[in-house]
């Protein structure tokens, strides 16, 4: 019997995405060629070809100008926002302004120099998870869902639409990340069944670029929401940054020297400042090694977990905020919330997890596809 056209789910991320389908009663998750269940937001050009993917990220250390991320805070906005020109001040890739004020992507890709929009960056990610999804269930795909923070307004929502299309895909719905979280978590808890007793659920995404906070009810299946809250510009990278601004000040405090004007330096540590959170998540200190960072000088400073909380303090306060604010438009007691479940990357770092359950009196958190 021939399988039927399955549709999948993207989460289109600002740093990481993956692909899901249903099957076997169950939400799957399917790793990519580098047997990851999550692939790097990353596409990079060079003199020979183009890499997505995993490949992106590993070379973005040797040729940070010609590597595009993050291009989820480009898409569907101006090149004029503010939002935008904070952002390109700190990435290593040149972005312009294109028509109608339309934020340009400008990289050499075989030696040309070339222009993308965020649009075409993200369908060449989704083009990329569309096939680790075919090579998964050996079947072509065409239909899709595609989540999005509940923040986007409709330009976004319709340039993620438009990603999708570029990319061969029919986007049959976009969806808000925090909804597509807690029906997920509710089909892996009851593994299909359903509650007939309403349920109040929070969902807390913190993710790579931005967080949302959403309160719905569940009660027979049907899922309705009550509240949202969220900052699409307060996300993993921003805990990150803080980390690289510490230690280039640190940096020119000890050696007299500005290395914020590296790009190649910058990414290097960017990149051990995000694996460095990652570890500190576990650790409560780790080390950065970076030979040779700047003029000839290694760099091997420390830096523990309270270090790191410090640093972000205010950031992990601003998360809080939008959980207290979606509670006030609910118009729901915290008391009266069943459960907390947490999405995204960044939910790892003890300190949110220990704001959160202080916040909600000790309850437990569940933690879904992350």
């Amino acid at each position: 019997m021939a399988a039927s056209n399955k549709a999948i789910g993207i989460d289109l991320g600002t740093r990481f995405s993956c692909v899901g389908v249903w099957q076997n009663d169950r939400v799957e998750i399917i790793p990519n060629d580098q047997g990851n269940r999550t692939t790097p937001s990353y596409v990079a050009f060079t003199d020979t070809e183009r890499l997505i993917g995993d490949p992106a990220k590993n070379q973005v250390a040797v040729n940070p100008q010609n590597t595009v991320f993050n291009a989820k805070r480009l898409i569907g906005r101006r090149f004029s926002d503010p939002s935008v020109q904070s952002d390109i001040k700190l990435w290593p890739f040149k972005v312009t302004s294109g028509p109608n004020d339309k934020p340009m992507t400008v990289v050499n890709f075989k030696g040309e120099e070339k222009q993308f929009d965020a649009e075409q960056i993200s369908s060449m990610v989704l083009v990329k998870l569309r096939e680790t999804a075919e090579n998964f269930l050996g079947q072509s795909v065409k239909d899709a869902v595609i989540t999005v923070p509940s923040r986007f307004n409709n330009s976004q929502r319709q340039a993620t639409k438009d990603a999708g299309a570029i990319s061969g895909l029919n986007v049959m719905r976009i969806i808000n990340e925090p909804t597509a979280a807690a029906i997920a978590y509710r089909l892996d808890k009851e593994n299909g069944s359903r509650n007939k007793e309403q349920q109040v659920v929070l969902v807390f995404d913190l993710g790579g670029g931005s967080t949302d906070v959403s309160i719905l009810t569940m009660e027979e299946g049907i899922f309705e929401v009550k509240a949202m809250a969220g900052d699409t510009h307060l996300g993993g990278m921003d805990f990150d940054s803080r980390m690289v601004n510490h230690f280039v000040t640190g940096f020119r405090r000890k050696h007299r020297k500005d290395v914020s004007g590296n790009a190649r330096a910058l990414m290097r540590l960017r990149s051990a400042c995000e694996r460095a959170k990652w570890t500190l998540s576990s650790a409560t200190q780790t080390m950065i090694e970076l030979d040779l960072l700047h003029e000839g000088i290694d760099f091997y400073p420390k830096i523990t977990r309270a270090r790191f909380e410090e640093l972000n303090m205010d950031l992990f306060r601003k998360c809080m905020d939008l959980v207290e604010k979606c509670l006030r438009d609910a118009k729901i007691d915290k008391s009266l919330v069943h459960e907390v479940v947490l999405v995204g990357g960044s939910t790892r770092i003890p300190k949110i997890q220990q704001l959160l359950q202080e916040f909600f009196n000790g309850k437990e958190l569940f933690t879904v596809l992350t």
